[in-house]
């Protein structure tokens, strides 16, 4: 009965433009209206940051931007909840139509171009709901800033003690010159101011971990001087990726011109292929973050033995239905138990070898 009422509900949604069904899927969420998940099998929890997961399995940014149904999306059985992209000013972001569906690949192309409703606003509503589940901030910088590093350290400051995690997002293709932050003198730069207003905002108490979140579009060099920026810069972790710029391997030809970055299925191999390749930089000690393309338990698994220590989905969410949590929470768990590992920390990185010596997609 709840496949079906789920398969329903997709359907409903799918007879919507992308943006007008996302705004409907956020409005149910706040109002609980999918009701609870069972807990994720105890196999699953692993610590990662420092803090206690339940399962390795997240949301990515992107979905809740605004932070209007944190707790919902925390019901669904997802191990944490990545709020944003966040900036210090609100923003409309980009002229719609700015979404579009390539369903037979399941994908999306978005150039929503940072849309939210601006940190005081984020801020107010995470401090409003009651403390409980693990909760991140994505951080990104206005459109029209004339310091985009000063802007990030602004979110550091005013979400460090609001959020379990901090993300600066560096790699969404959507906002014009805001990748050339992953450039290596800038990327310095960025990361230890960020790192120091971290540590200021801890006032001699408990740091919040900080990530920062890469594109998977970056070539081998670009990526060997970021791992090798961050691992000296003292942030906390990274994760990789963001939506691609890449348009290898689409069938479906209907929105394929459109500009923006592709998430969903035909990202997983360039995302996981990068992501060992990221793991075989930094070694073991560095915590990671691996996204796109997750859709089922399997995917998620190859996250994990890849390098990953946590896992993020998003775009499988809106093809899948907002039970996927729940579902991949049960199978991976037999995956780990059929692989004799006692929890998702036992699988990372036993395949980082052989994915990173895999080609990427043409």
């Amino acid at each position: 009965m709840a496949g079906f009422v789920e398969r329903l509900g997709l359907n409903v949604l799918f007879r919507f433009d992308p943006e007008t069904a996302h705004r409907m899927a956020i409005r149910g969420l706040s109002l609980n209206v999918h009701g609870k998940a069972p807990p994720p099998p105890a196999n699953l929890r692993t610590r990662v940051l420092g803090l206690d997961f339940p399962t390795p399995i997240g949301l990515a940014a992107g979905f809740d931007k605004n932070a209007e149904a944190v707790d919902g999306l925390l019901r669904l059985g997802f191990g944490f909840i990545e709020v944003g992209t966040v900036t210090p000013l609100p923003q409309p972001g980009n002229a719609k139509p700015r979404m579009f569906r390539l369903e037979a690949d399941e994908a999306i192309i978005n150039r929503l171009g940072f849309n939210n409703d601006g940190m005081d606003a984020i801020a107010a509503r995470l401090a409003a709901r009651r403390p409980g589940g693990i909760v991140g901030v994505n951080l990104g910088a206005n459109k029209a800033s004339t310091d985009r590093i000063a802007d990030y350290v602004a979110g550091v400051y005013r979400f460090a003690r609001l959020a379990s995690y901090l993300v600066v997002n560096v790699s969404s293709p959507n906002t014009p010159g805001l990748r050339s932050l992953q450039d290596a003198d800038p990327f310095e730069t960025l990361l230890l101011r960020v790192v120091a207003a971290r540590d200021e905002a801890a006032n001699g108490g408990v740091t919040t971990p900080i990530l920062v979140k890469i594109a998977p579009d970056l070539d081998d060099g670009a990526l060997a001087a970021i791992a090798r920026i961050a691992v000296a810069s003292g942030i906390d972790g990274i994760i990789l990726g963001n939506t691609t710029l890449s348009r290898t391997g689409l069938t479906d030809r209907s929105h394929a011109g459109e500009s923006g970055g592709l998430s969903g299925r035909p990202l997983f191999q360039r995302a996981t292929i990068m992501l060992a390749r990221l793991r075989a930089l930094v070694g073991p000690g560095m915590p990671l973050i691996g996204v796109g393309g997750v859709d089922t338990a399997e995917a998620a698994l190859a996250k994990l033995l890849a390098g990953a220590d946590l896992v993020q989905i998003y775009t499988g969410m809106i093809y899948r239905g907002h039970n996927i949590a729940a579902r991949i929470n049960a199978r991976l768990s037999e995956l780990l138990a059929e692989r004799d590992f006692a929890s998702p920390e036992d699988a990372v990185g036993r395949e980082t070898d052989r994915w990173a010596a895999m080609a990427l997609p043409d």
